[in-house]
């Protein structure tokens, strides 16, 4: 801890954080963090919630990791790894490439399930969304990709015709 500044180290990397002026960081004797608001305003509260929970998933991060689990549903949908590349063909006229960035492992298991994980939860949540963007599950035959905890809702199809 320095002033504002927070950096955490532990056995998977280092990330540190900067706290704004309405919260401050105050190291207890048994070792525990406690993130406090100095002035009692509405801004002071948000970045309270906010830097508690970054300051959490910043000492949980370096110590024990995250992970994020993604599943392909379809037809012929499938995921490779090819060097730092992820290659998922999803139904379209090409593969998708996608560049795996640092910091971040990616492995996939039966073609189907891929696993993103890593110490800083926010790059673990984005690159997650990012192959879910190429194509989100869908309602009607829930063919996708979609995160493995995810319930997709389902919707009937065409009432078809009436005799």
């Amino acid at each position: 801890m320095e002033g504002q500044n927070l950096s955490a180290k532990g056995p998977l990397g280092e990330l540190a954080i900067t706290y704004p002026r309405e919260v401050k960081v105050d190291r207890e004797e048994s070792g525990l963090l406690k993130v406090k608001k100095t002035v009692e305003t509405r801004r002071a509260n948000q970045m309270h919630g906010l830097f508690r929970t970054l300051t959490d998933n910043m000492v949980v991060g370096v110590s024990k990791g995250f992970e994020k689990r993604l599943q392909l549903i379809g037809v012929g949908y499938r995921a490779t790894i090819e060097g730092k590349d992820i290659v998922l063909n999803l139904g379209f006229s090409h593969p998708v490439k996608m560049r795996i960035p640092d910091g971040l492992q990616v492995k996939v298991e039966d073609n189907t399930r891929i696993i993103v994980s890593g110490y800083n939860k926010s790059d673990i949540g984005q690159f997650a969304a990012s192959i879910r963007k190429w194509r989100p599950p869908e309602p009607y035959k829930g063919k996708g990709v979609k995160y493995a905890d995810e319930i997709v809702r389902r919707k009937e199809g065409k009432a078809g015709k009436k005799k």
